[in-house]
């Protein structure tokens, strides 16, 4: 893999090398980050214009391999109230962050979930505001703001809110929000928030 210095300057380079100025000007913010290895480089934050074609952007990337853009920044800290205050929906979760092979989503629950299980992930749930009911086959688990429960993968649960709820969670980004069971709130796309 590229040291941090070398693959800034090589993606400056290209980017300074097709220098010509779009029909749409500036393009947003694209942040580089690395699929695996080191996982951001500040210097490689950049505000470019947008040129011929944004192709020719992508190809830049093939200078560092196995990059991605992103309009999150891996350093950047993340403010849990301003980021729930951003959507009101229930059972509808969003991506805050991704790390290794996993995403932490955000989500507010009101009343029951449905009964499910994840055939291959466990999965954590982090109690930010409110209370949680986890509901297992054999037992109840109450969750108070600051605790956190794991549940193994293949494990039957039910999440059950009596009042609003906010959710960290923690899981792999292959798992879908309910799990082995398909109906109107299975989320197959996430937003980012």
């Amino acid at each position: 893999m590229l040291a941090p210095s070398r693959a800034g300057s090589l993606f400056k380079e290209k980017i300074d090398a097709d220098g010509e100025e779009g029909q749409n000007g500036e393009s947003e913010i694209k942040i580089l980050i690395a699929q695996k290895g080191p996982v951001l480089w500040p210097s490689m934050i950049a505000r470019f214009p947008q040129t011929r074609s944004e192709a020719k952007f992508r190809e830049s990337k093939q200078l560092i391999p196995q990059f991605q853009t992103r309009k999150f920044m891996a350093f950047d800290k993340v403010n849990l109230a301003e980021k729930f205050a951003r959507f009101t929906d229930y059972a509808n979760p969003r991506i805050a962050g991704e790390l290794n092979e996993s995403y932490v989503k955000l989500v507010k629950l009101k009343g029951e979930f449905v009964w499910h299980h994840h055939e291959n992930e466990d999965e954590m749930f982090l109690i930010v505001k409110g209370q949680l009911v986890m509901k297992l086959r054999d037992r109840d688990v109450i969750l108070n703001e600051g605790e956190f429960f794991i549940v193994p993968k293949g494990v039957e649960h039910k999440p059950v809110a009596p009042e609003e709820v906010h959710i960290v969670l923690l899981e792999p980004k292959s798992t879908l929000n309910t799990g082995n069971v398909r109906n109107e709130i299975t989320r197959d796309q996430l937003q980012w928030v």
